[in-house]
Parts: C-alpha cells; structure tokens; sequence
C-alpha cells in the first residue's frame, strides 16, 4: 500500500482523561496530523458507538483506541470489515480466545460483545477508525442494559498488549490483497446460515431472513422470501428465538 502505513502507532498520544478518543483523532486530523497518528486514553466520558450509541468503561479496564488514515489506506472499500479483522486477531494474539464477528464489525467472544469499532471519514482526506475492546471489566462494572451481551477478553491480557497488537495488524491488513481479506472475514462469520432480522433505520420495520454470507464488496446478503437481499447498511440482529437459545 503504503510506506507510511509501517508508522500506525507512531506518533502515539495518550490522555488520561478525554471526551472521546475519536473526536481527539478527529480535532488532529483536520489540523493536519499524519497517517497512523494513534489517539488512546485511560477514560473517556462521551465515547460513542455506532447509531449514536455510549461506549462506557470503568478507568483502565478497556482499550479506547483511535487511528487515523490518510489516502489510500482511508479510501478502503473494505476498512470497516477491516477494524473488526484486526481486532479480532489482535485479541487472539493476547488471550486463547477465538473470536467471531457480526456484521458489520461487532467483535464476539462466544456470542458476546467484546469489542465494538465506530468509523468516521472525511471523503479523499482521512478516516479515523475508533476501536473499543473491554479489556478486563468485570460483569458488575458493565451498566445494566450492556450487561448481556457485553464480555471481556481477561486471560490476563493487557490494554498495552492490544494496543501493540492493533498497531500491527491494522497494518497488516491495510496491506493485505482484497482477496485474503474477504476470506479470513468470512471464516469469522458470525452470522453466516442463520436467523437474522435486518432494520434499515430506527423507524423503518425489522425484515426476517437467513444471512447468507458476505459478498465481495463487504456487503451483508441475506436469502429471504423474496430472493437474496444485499444489506450495505442498517442493523441486524440474530432472531430473538436464536439469541435467547445462545444464553442458555
């Protein structure tokens, strides 16, 4: 891809306390900060996940991490599928642990949440990619609506050992041909064979269906009654049946 894609990680600016890692990355980004600058904290007070969503932790027990990129590697037609790959295996690299993923880039740890990534850009200037993983939160620790599904890597893994190891495979990955991406995403599937209700925004009506795998844009494809649907947006859940079953 790119020499300067060797660097995420470097430069490195950590706070101690900050709004959120990726209005950090943001605020550098538009003055100017280079490709792989990596934006990190201790705590956070208004991280934010996908729709809007609050990201919370209690102090250290999470890595609040966020890169940016600059063309090419910001302009990847594949970046978001991309976060939850390089999440995936950096937590594998820490802990014996495998990990799966909903689409789009929800990290799973037997079915639970351990990881989720928020991505913003603007077009032909940069990409900031916001990973959160629950590092060593206790189940009490999470609030009461995050309970279930949320769950921590543990195994004595470290924040500073994901961070590392995020640096590394991001930039593996970023270098990685299309091909070997889509193929180790699909091998991570959480979704793939199974009953799924597919929401295209808050307001619009839950649609039913067997995910069906992803095709080569990165796109979700789900076999309904009506033929194969391609989803490049909105939410999905598994089936509320299937869901309950897996917490048994």
């Amino acid at each position: 891809m790119i020499d300067e894609l060797a660097s995420i990680g470097s430069p490195h600016r950590h706070y101690s306390s900050t709004d959120s890692t990726n209005e950090r990355a943001r605020t550098l980004a538009i003055a100017g900060a280079s490709s792989g600058t990596v934006v990190t904290a201790t705590e956070q007070s208004a991280g934010r996940g996908r729709y809007g969503r609050s990201w919370e932790a209690p102090p250290g027990k999470a890595l609040l991490y966020s890169a940016i990129l600059r063309p090419p590697a910001a302009e990847h037609p594949l970046l978001s599928l991309l976060a939850a790959l390089t999440t995936a295996e950096a937590i594998e690299s820490a802990a014996a642990v495998r990990c799966e993923i909903k689409w789009p880039n929800d990290v799973w740890i037997e079915e639970r949440k351990v990881a989720g990534i928020l991505i913003e850009s603007r077009p032909s200037q940069w990409a900031v990619v916001g990973i959160g993983i629950n590092v060593s939160v206790e189940p009490e620790e999470f609030p009461e609506d995050l309970r279930w599904p949320a769950i921590s890597v543990k195994r004595g893994a470290s924040v500073q050992q994901l961070r590392l190891a995020l640096n590394s495979t991001l930039t593996e990955w970023l270098r990685a041909p299309h091909s070997g991406a889509l193929v180790a995403y699909r091998s991570r599937d959480a979704l793939s064979g199974r009953e799924v209700e597919w929401t295209r925004s808050e307001a619009s009506a839950a649609l039913a269906g067997t995910a069906a795998g992803i095709d080569d844009a990165g796109n979700l494809t789900l076999r309904g009654p009506d033929g194969i649907l391609t989803v490049s947006s909105g939410e999905v859940q598994l089936r509320a049946a299937q869901s309950e079953a897996s917490k048994g």
